[in-house]
């Protein structure tokens, strides 16, 4: 794979107030949409195609020479990292961004063989341009996917390992029939406001909601009124199946880092719920048992498990989800 590095400044057009409380059409690359810190890529070139990886880059004011990579969720992109930047950058962490390809406001491939090796391997690409040799990486739901896999790969790199409410902690093959890519992609273009809210309602919040949580709806639903959400959609419908069909849950015995998990006790979040039995689902996403069973694969790790949380601890309870990972992070 050919990678050339390179930069593109930040990006131009910004007319979306995060505190919209309804979704407006959002461009291909969140373009009409703007992150809380400076925009920058890198230039990829993947399966032959050019590509561009976007990423925010905070460095601090007073810093303590260590970085911290945050990697974000399927539904999500790095600018709900907002929060925890801040504070990381307040306590001396350079903090580095990443919108995985096919997400956010990096490049929609038309074709591409997602793969979390790839992912994992352009998160480096980032990373060696930027001159970092060193990371505590923290990945929250697909992101522990990526972040597992990046640890696994590069674990010379790699000084901290934190999970936030990762999925992967189970393989839903096991009970969850197969569907093709194609029936991932019709399910997308089936989505509105009102199902993809229902969604993380039920299954990030537990039937809590905070209308700070509409923003991270919007964003999604923003884009299915986009005249490209076929791209956008068949994007995510090749992101699914990779999550799905590439579990990481066989090899946590294999990290050797120092680990922490932070688990929301309320979260119920697991792939392909509703193409299983009544029966299965009530087994699925069980994550007050999920963290257990990780941390013990995890020879070391240390569990922090947050009551009446749901998947999302760093925006529905920061508080509670900062003291631990700074705790952890400056140990």
């Amino acid at each position: 794979m050919k990678r050339l590095a390179g930069f593109v400044i930040l990006c131009l057009s910004f007319i979306v107030s995060p505190a919209q409380q309804q979704p407006q059409a959002l461009g291909l690359c969140l373009e009409n949409y703007e992150y809380p810190f400076p925009v920058q890529y890198i230039n990829l070139t993947i399966q032959t195609q050019p590509l561009k990886m976007a990423f925010m880059d905070l460095r601090p004011a007073n810093a303590n020479g260590k970085t911290v990579l945050l990697l974000h969720g399927k539904n999500f992109n790095g600018a709900y990292w907002r929060q925890t930047a801040h504070a990381l950058a307040d306590k001396g962490f350079r903090v580095i961004m990443p919108d995985q390809v096919g997400f956010g406001k990096s490049s929609k491939p038309t074709a591409i063989q997602y793969s979390f090796q790839l992912l994992a391997r352009n998160t480096k690409a980032l990373l060696d341009t930027l001159q970092i040799t060193k990371v505590a990486v923290l990945g929250h739901s697909m992101g522990g996917m990526v972040a597992t896999r990046f640890t696994l790969m590069y674990p010379d790199m790699v000084e901290k390992f934190i999970l936030e409410n990762p999925i992967g902690l189970e393989d839903w093959k096991l009970k969850v029939p197969y569907q093709p890519i194609e029936a991932w992609y019709q399910s997308e273009l089936k989505q509105d406001y009102n199902s993809i809210k229902k969604y993380q309602l039920e299954n990030y919040y537990g039937g809590h909601w905070n209308p700070a949580y509409d923003e991270w709806v919007n964003l999604l639903a923003g884009w299915t009124l986009s005249p490209e959400y076929n791209r956008i959609a068949w994007n995510s419908a090749l992101t699914y199946d990779m999550i799905f069909t590439q579990p990481v849950c066989y090899e946590f015995e294999h990290i050797k880092v120092p680990t922490l998990l932070i688990i929301g006790q309320r979260d119920r979040t697991a792939l392909g719920k509703a193409q299983t039995s009544e029966e299965a689902r009530k087994t699925l996403g069980n994550y007050p048992n999920l963290g257990k069973q990780t941390r013990d694969k995890i020879k070391g790790s240390k569990l922090v498990e947050l009551e009446n949380v749901g998947h999302l601890p760093h925006i529905e309870a920061f508080d509670r989800f900062i003291a631990p990972l700074l705790k952890f992070l400056q140990s």
